[in-house]
């Protein structure tokens, strides 16, 4: 069943549908807990969750500290830097649609990087799919952009500038995944970049936060579905098709995830759909589609 063709073509639609409720998450985390806090507390309970499945499954660690560093860099800049840059950026005041259209951002900033860092040849197909995809990307965030006072923006420079650095630490942090960690048991792989994304952010949420998190059942759900279905469902299958697959082809599914995040605030808040969102959404979809044919 893992290993089967139908659910290896799947794995990057599921993982799209699992990162893509990230936002709804942040959205409700934000009503009871700092963003700093919570990431804090969903790092440290996946990372024991991960280290006591490995302990149990008598999984390998890594052999050298090369590798133990290997995996800190990356849980650090896939984990740590990129969750905290967006959570405390939209927490201070950016608006979710800049957000959105920043992140939208990581595909184009992957196809242009990956020949000169890991040898990747960008097609023109390709190239034509990742266009497709931001224009598409554009058009749903559209109604959200639309609203936003130009001057105010310059009242938010800095969670802008907060959000650019978590979307150049993802990218960055997958390149680093693919040359240098090729090998070695994913389980204890990320066991080991939770560990490192909690050291970096709880300093920071001390520093930074009250600490504030208000415990009910929403909070807990939240947690749960944050740690079980993020951290290590969608976080486990980022790495697999990140080990097995093109970095700019895995980068373009991520066009997927503001026109998912539409649809899923659609269903759970009422949010309207205009016909240029929709519109939006077949042009991402088939953006996708010619970007990450082989």
């Amino acid at each position: 069943m893992v290993s089967s063709p139908l659910f290896l073509n799947a794995v990057p639609l599921i993982f799209t549908f699992l990162w893509s409720s990230g936002w709804i998450v942040a959205g409700y985390s934000a009503q009871y807990a700092d963003p700093l806090t919570f990431l804090s507390v969903r790092f440290a309970s996946a990372g024991v969750l991960l280290a006591a499945l490995s302990l149990a499954m008598k999984a390998s660690w890594p052999a050298t500290p090369r590798a133990w560093l290997d995996c800190i860099v990356t849980g650090i800049l896939l984990h740590a830097i990129y969750l905290c840059g967006v959570w405390w950026a939209v927490r201070h005041g950016l608006p979710a649609g800049i957000s959105g259209l920043i992140a939208g951002l990581q595909p184009i900033l992957t196809a242009m990087l990956a020949p000169a860092l890991v040898g990747e040849r960008i097609s023109p197909a390709r190239w034509a799919g990742i266009a497709c995809g931001f224009v598409g990307i554009a058009l749903v965030l559209e109604p959200k952009l639309v609203g936003v006072d130009p001057v105010a923006l310059w009242g938010i420079l800095l969670p802008v500038a907060v959000n650019v650095v978590g979307m150049f630490a993802v990218t960055f942090g997958s390149f680093y995944q693919k040359a240098r960690i090729v090998s070695g048991d994913l389980r204890t792989v990320t066991t080991i970049q939770y560990g490192a994304a909690f050291l970096f952010t709880a300093p920071l949420a001390f520093a930074l936060e009250p600490m504030r998190i208000e415990w009910n059942l929403t909070m807990a759900l939240v947690l749960a579905w944050s740690v079980l279905a993020l951290s290590l469902g969608g976080i486990g299958l980022y790495l697999v098709i990140l080990r097995r697959g093109e970095v700019s082809r895995i980068a373009t599914f991520l066009y997927l995830v503001p026109a998912l995040v539409a649809l899923e605030a659609w269903l759970l808040f009422g949010e309207t759909m205009s016909l240029i969102q929709l519109a939006g959404m077949a042009l991402t979809i088939a953006g996708v589609i010619l970007a990450s044919r082989k």
